[in-house]
């Protein structure tokens, strides 16, 4: 056998063990992660649910979802364990970094346009014209009644072929 026809076999192959090989990391460290959760700790479960760990079992957890609120989870429903930081930012508002810069940003976009009062600005009105209506609807009729009088118009279920 040639080498260049072992080749292709060779290289997928080893593609191969290098995707298992990165997967089973990720699922090492996903199950590290999970053995190291301490009562106490904010996590996020893989259904998104924000929570707080108050007991560890081996296979189960024990999240307070709300005050008083307990919930009994699989460990392998954990998707992140976060630290306090971010787990007030997500769940009760807090930002550090807000409160330190002191920037506060508005809710609308109304300081971003300016005020600005200018007469020479003329508003445009969006808003429907009824002059506009009854000259639509004159020109619907007068196309009626052209076709009326050629004697085209059409009853129901009548078609066009010829």
């Amino acid at each position: 056998m040639d080498i260049l026809t072992l080749l292709p076999f060779i290289v997928l192959i080893g593609a191969m063990f290098l995707m298992t090989r990165s997967a089973k990391k990720k699922q090492a460290a996903a199950a590290q992660m999970r053995n190291d959760m301490q009562p106490g700790t904010g996590v996020r479960t893989i259904g998104g649910m924000y929570a707080t760990v108050k007991e560890v079992h081996d296979d189960t957890v024990l999240l307070e979802v709300a005050p008083g609120v307990h919930a009994i989870y699989a460990k392998n429903s954990i998707g992140a364990v976060l630290d306090d930081a971010e787990y007030n930012r997500i769940v009760h508002g807090d930002d550090q970094e807000l409160d330190a810069d002191g920037t506060v940003v508005p809710d609308d976009a109304s300081s971003l346009t300016g005020e600005s009062d200018d007469a020479g600005v003329a508003k445009i009105d969006l808003a429907k014209d009824d002059a506009a209506d009854d000259a639509e609807d004159a020109e619907v009729k007068d196309a009626k009644d052209v076709k009326d009088a050629k004697g085209e118009s059409k009853t129901d279920g009548e078609a066009d072929s010829k």
